[in-house]
């Protein structure tokens, strides 16, 4: 299996023709992208006929956004304040060796490491922070507690069980602008962020890749791990603020990080049959084999309080929580009880072949999964 925005090597055959293609800027303007390839990253396109970002050859094709979220079910988040190059914890203010025994370190315990700083310009006076912020993003686990160092060595030193720091009631607001490992990221993350810490400007954070390139302006929301794609400055706040209500935009949303990829890809389709957006519907109740070959059948709570983890929202106190309650609840009357569940079996498929990043100049597949069927348990 392939994670998304990874790929399959594929290469055209040679006596494959390839039709003309009308001039970029004009397929771009009929797909509603940039006209031109964005000035940062118009460089990595030399040499390659009609070359487009990776973000807009994806908004072109409409790569599905539906469970794409890579896995995370705790993170360890640390403030590395500066530039950062290809990998932002080794090719930082950390330094090389220091930064690898922290991955190392974080990985070593199940947890997904993450750099996170604040967006404008710094202070060139300031003292140097070296902040962390422990995250469970497990269903009914959901908590961020910080912390600080005085030294970036003693971040060695940080207990990885979640026994430290100081809980904090506030989400964190992670928005991918590594512009070193992918130029969408910034071009299309820089605007996002920057609306955000508008509207949130402690909640808001600027962070290291995340996955899924092709999806930028790309964010996760914390401590729930809630992934999304495709979100512009124009949009970004209003997704926060449903996010805080406890819903979500499926237009945007790509999943959550502490579930599986069929998993996500079962709630995206139960909550687009039955119109409901409440984060806490459709609970994952069990999870296996259909017996076919990337074919997968996932049980949902089907129920109209099915899931109520996560029903409060993303750090908020639940308000607005009930939105999207009526869908649930003719989610449940539709196979007939309360606590109905709901059988629904997705299959994995291979996209068709592309170029998953800018960078990348070897066409791959990527993975994708399609509904076959959504039925009463």
């Amino acid at each position: 299996m392939t994670e998304p925005g990874g790929g399959l090597p594929f290469r055209p055959r040679a006596t494959e023709s390839v039709p003309a293609a009308a001039p970029a800027p004009v397929r771009a303007a009929r797909l509603g992208m940039l006209p031109v390839p964005l000035p940062a990253t118009q460089r990595l396109g030399a040499g390659i006929p009609d070359w487009l970002p990776c973000s807009d050859r994806s908004r072109g094709r409409q790569d599905p956004l539906w469970a794409t979220g890579s896995r995370g079910l705790q993170w360890f988040l640390v403030e590395i304040e500066g530039s950062w190059g290809m990998n932002a914890f080794t090719s930082s203010a950390l330094g090389r060796e220091l930064g690898q025994r922290i991955v190392s370190r974080v990985e070593a315990a199940g947890m997904r490491p993450l750099a996170i700083r604040r967006t404008g310009r710094r202070d060139p006076g300031a003292k140097t922070r070296w902040r962390w912020a422990f995250v469970d993003s497990r269903p009914g686990f959901e908590e961020v507690r910080w912390g600080e160092v005085d030294a970036p060595g003693e971040l060695l030193e940080v207990p990885l069980d979640g026994s430290t720091g100081i809980h904090s009631a506030e989400p964190v607001y992670a928005v991918c602008t590594h512009a070193k490992h992918d130029q969408c990221c910034a071009v299309r993350g820089r605007p996002v962020v920057g609306a955000l810490a508008a509207e949130f400007p402690h909640e808001t954070w600027e962070c290291s890749h995340l996955g899924g390139d092709r999806f930028a302006g790309t964010m996760v929301l914390f401590p729930e791990g809630l992934y999304y794609g495709r979100v512009d400055d124009a949009d970004a706040v209003a997704v926060v603020r449903l996010a805080r209500e406890g819903r979500v935009d499926e237009r945007f949303f790509r999943g959550r990080s502490s579930l599986t990829h069929p998993v996500q890809a079962a709630q995206h389709f139960a909550r687009e049959r039955f119109g409901v957006d409440r984060l806490a519907a459709f609970a994952p109740l069990a999870e296996r084999e259909g017996g076919v070959d990337g074919v997968t059948v996932v049980t949902l709570a089907a129920g109209a309080g099915a899931g109520a983890a996560g029903a409060a929202g993303v750090g908020a106190a639940g308000a607005g929580a009930a939105g999207g309650g009526a869908g649930a609840a003719g989610a449940a009357a539709s196979v007939g009880v309360a606590d109905a569940r709901i059988e629904v079996v997705v299959a994995e498929t291979l996209s068709q072949p592309l170029l998953s990043t800018c960078g990348t100049t070897r066409f791959g597949r990527v993975r994708e999964f399609t509904l076959v069927s959504l039925t009463p348990a």
